[in-house]
C-alpha cells in the first residue's frame, strides 16, 4: 500500500514538471557540437564527427587548460565558461561554496535536470563533517539561465548537436572548476551528481584523474536510452520519434554514454558509488543495471545502494536519510560496499 502511494507521489511531481515543459522542434545543428561542421550539416555528418569524438582524447578537454585563480565573492565563486554560446547568461559560470576550514576535501555538485535551487542541507550536512561542498550551476540553471524559457531545454532537448554542446560545456566547466580547487590547496577532490548532473560528472570523471571519488545518483550510461524511456522526457521524444530513430539517437549521443567510458571509470585511485531507485520510472533501473554491470566488468571499485523509491520520492524520507548517511561514509571512508534498502 506505501509504494502505491509513494508511485502515485512521484506521478503527480512528474505532472507539475511537465506543466513547465515546452514541446520543441526537432533539429541537428550539428555546427553547435562540432564547430568545423556547416549549418547545413546532417545526421550522417553529425554521427560520423560523434564517433570520432568518441575516440577522441581531447573532445572534453579545454584548450587552456591552466590554472584557475578562484575569485570569491561572499561564498560564491564565478569564472567565464570555456565554452561561448548564443545566450549571454549562459557564458558565466557561478558556484556556491559551503565550507568549514580548515579542508582538504573539496565535493563538487552538479545537480538535476531543471533544478530551481541548490541544495543547503545537504552542503551544510556535509561541511560539518568537514568537506567543502561547491554547488556549480549546470548550463542554462540559475543564474545561467535563458532569458524567458521555462526549463532548461536547451541542456537537454531534441536539438542533438546543442545538447552536446551543453554537456561538454558542463564537463570543461566542472573540470575548470577542479582545476581552481586544486590550485586553492584542496588534495581531494570528490564529484557528485543528481539524474541528468549524473552524466556530467560521470563524464567529468572519465576524464580529469584529480578526481578520486564520484558519487553518482539516479544515473544509467545511454543517455540516448534514457530521454526515450524516462517519464521527464516524454516531451522530447515526441519531438524525436518521428525524425529519427533510438539506434541512430545512441550514436549521435555515443560521446554522452556513460558505458562508452567504463574503462577510464575503472582507473585506479577511483572509487565510485551508485545511488538508484527500484521503482524510477525516469531512469529506468534497467538502464542504471546495465551500467553498473559495465563497470563491474571493467575492475571498477564500485559502491551500489538500491532504494525501493522513486526517482522523485528519493527525496522523501527515509530514502533520502539512507542516500545520505551512504554518500557521507562513501566520501569519508571508502571501502567496498553494495546494500539495499526497502
Amino acid at each position: 500500500m506505501y509504494h502505491k502511494w509513494l508511485d502515485r507521489w512521484d506521478e503527480r511531481r512528474a505532472q507539475l514538471g511537465d506543466a513547465v515543459k515546452e514541446v520543441t522542434g526537432f533539429a541537428i545543428d550539428a555546427h553547435l557540437a562540432f564547430p568545423e561542421a556547416t549549418k547545413e550539416a546532417g545526421l550522417g555528418e553529425l554521427c560520423a564527427r560523434a564517433d570520432r569524438a568518441l575516440r577522441d582524447p581531447i573532445f572534453f578537454e579545454d584548450e587552456d587548460a591552466s590554472d584557475l585563480e578562484l575569485g570569491r565573492d561572499g561564498g560564491w565563486i564565478s569564472f567565464p565558461s570555456s565554452v561561448a554560446t548564443d545566450v549571454e547568461e549562459n557564458n558565466l559560470v557561478w558556484a556556491r561554496v559551503t565550507e568549514r576550514r580548515p579542508s582538504d576535501h573539496a565535493l563538487v555538485v552538479f545537480h538535476h535536470w531543471n533544478a530551481t535551487s541548490r541544495n543547503p542541507q545537504m552542503a551544510k550536512f556535509l561541511s560539518r563533517r568537514g568537506i567543502t561542498v561547491v554547488e556549480i550551476a549546470m548550463p542554462y540553471h540559475f543564474e545561467r539561465s535563458r532569458p524567458g524559457s521555462s526549463h532548461a531545454d536547451y541542456m537537454l532537448g531534441p536539438n542533438l548537436g546543442r545538447t552536446i554542446q551543453s554537456l561538454r560545456q558542463a564537463v570543461l566547466d566542472g573540470r575548470k572548476l577542479i582545476r581552481g580547487l586544486r590550485n586553492d590547496g584542496y588534495g581531494e577532490i570528490s564529484v557528485l551528481g543528481m539524474s541528468l548532473g549524473s552524466w556530467v560528472a560521470g563524464l567529468v570523471v572519465a576524464h580529469e584523474p584529480a578526481v578520486q571519488k564520484a558519487s553518482l545518483f539516479l544515473t544509467a550510461g545511454s543517455l540516448a536510452d534514457m530521454v526515450w524511456t524516462g517519464r521527464a522526457t516524454q516531451h522530447i521524444r515526441a519531438s524525436l520519434e518521428d525524425k529519427i530513430d533510438l539506434a541512430d539517437l545512441r550514436r549521435a549521443w555515443a560521446p554522452l554514454n556513460l558505458e562508452n567510458y567504463a574503462d577510464r571509470l575503472a582507473r585506479r585511485g577511483l572509487d565510485l558509488q551508485v545511488v538508484y531507485a527500484k521503482r524510477d520510472t525516469v531512469v529506468a533501473p534497467a538502464l542504471t543495471k546495465q551500467l553498473i554491470a559495465k563497470l563491474e566488468n571493467a575492475g571498477a571499485e564500485l559502491w551500489v545502494l538500491e532504494l525501493n523509491c522513486g526517482h522523485y520520492s528519493l527525496s522523501l524520507p527515509p530514502y533520502i536519510i539512507w542516500a545520505g548517511w551512504s554518500l557521507q561514509r562513501f566520501l569519508s571512508r571508502g571501502h567496498r560496499a553494495v546494500s539495499t534498502c526497502s
